[in-house]
């Protein structure tokens, strides 16, 4: 079998303008986590999958990786038609990409149409949970509580509200506004963006398993974020940092009914505090996915191929809290 994994922005999706740092930072986190899950896959296999992973031509850090085939993605290349003929030489395909401008559910429509087995939630599913205002409206009509979100018009509104683009990921260009003057500023910025009140409590996310309307809770991490200059800085997460996972339970299991289209891995984020609210679901890896194996023992990447014919197995082998710092450094707790 074999199997392509796409990090979006390290692996050529920037190829022709010039890389965000901070996206490369936590894309590189994941496509090494899940390139390291693959290898321990392997090495418990009789039949190992081959690896083929696309590196932009810019990085050089898989150059000392072994029983991986590179495959390096230059200015001159088209990368959706790079992307489409390297699906067509592969039986499984792992994307791992933005929500914005429709990139994730793109890389998603083309794996469904070129009839490829797709590691990921599919296209329908992203055009909802990859949209804020869709989230939003398709929990609140099912009664689950998550936070209220409009588009953003530009019209004062009094207290304190967030405002972000309506298919962003991370905080970067997400703002808080209490004032006239910021939101007249926040109204001359291009693009689509979302209102929600600006709502305090710990920010918790989920790593959550998916198939077919039933889902499976893997852990709940907790969140640390800076404010500085009316905006939210990551600075690290603790994963598996609550260990009731009873508590979350249900909600993963009246979003799975709602939204049946997920599968396999998605990243749920919360704000708790009287209520708790739900304010992101990610259908893709996460930042949070990166220290599963060091906290619990669980390979993801295996959970996800035994949803292919049936459950996963979760059973962890220990049981920690692992620290990851924005800044790529991870260390137990």
């Amino acid at each position: 079998m074999k199997i392509l994994v796409f990090e979006y922005i390290t692996g050529g999706g920037f190829n022709k303008q010039e890389l965000p740092d901070s996206l490369v930072r936590e894309g590189r986190l994941m496509r090494n986590a899940l390139l390291d899950s693959l290898d321990r896959l392997n090495q418990t296999r009789s039949d190992n999958l081959e690896v083929t992973v696309m590196l932009d031509w810019r990085l050089n850090d898989l150059a000392t990786m072994t029983g991986v085939n590179v495959v390096t993605i230059r200015p001159e290349h088209d990368i959706a038609e790079e992307f489409a003929q390297l699906v067509e030489q592969c039986d499984l395909v792992w994307p791992i990409a933005p929500e914005f401008d429709g990139i994730l559910q793109d890389l998603c429509q083309t794996v469904e149409s070129l009839g490829r087995i797709l590691l990921t939630s599919p296209a329908t599913a992203v055009a909802i949970a990859g949209n804020k205002l869709k989230t939003y409206e398709l929990l609140n009509r099912h009664h689950i509580a998550a936070v209220p979100t409009d588009m953003f018009e530009g019209a004062y509104l009094p207290g304190e509200w967030v405002v972000k683009p309506i298919d962003g990921v991370g905080c970067e260009d997400s703002y808080v506004l209490t004032t006239r003057l910021d939101f007249e500023q926040m109204a001359m910025r291009k693009g689509r963006y979302v209102i929600q009140p600006h709502l305090q409590g710990a920010k918790t996310s989920l790593s959550c398993l998916f198939k077919q309307g039933r889902g499976w809770l893997v852990c709940a991490n907790l969140q640390r974020f800076k404010f500085i200059n009316q905006q939210y800085h990551l600075t690290d997460i603790v994963v598996n940092h609550h260990p009731e996972l009873g508590l979350y339970q249900p909600l993963i299991e009246k979003i799975a009914q709602v939204l049946p289209e997920l599968w396999g891995y998605v990243g749920i984020d919360l704000i708790a505090n009287d209520t708790t609210w739900v304010l992101e679901i990610n259908p893709r890896l996460t930042t949070s996915f990166v220290g599963i194996h060091e906290a619990l023992g669980i390979n993801i990447a295996e959970s996800v191929l035994q949803l292919l014919h049936g459950e996963p197995n979760l059973n962890p082998a220990f049981n920690r809290p692992i620290i990851i710092q924005a800044k790529q450094k991870i260390h137990a707790s």
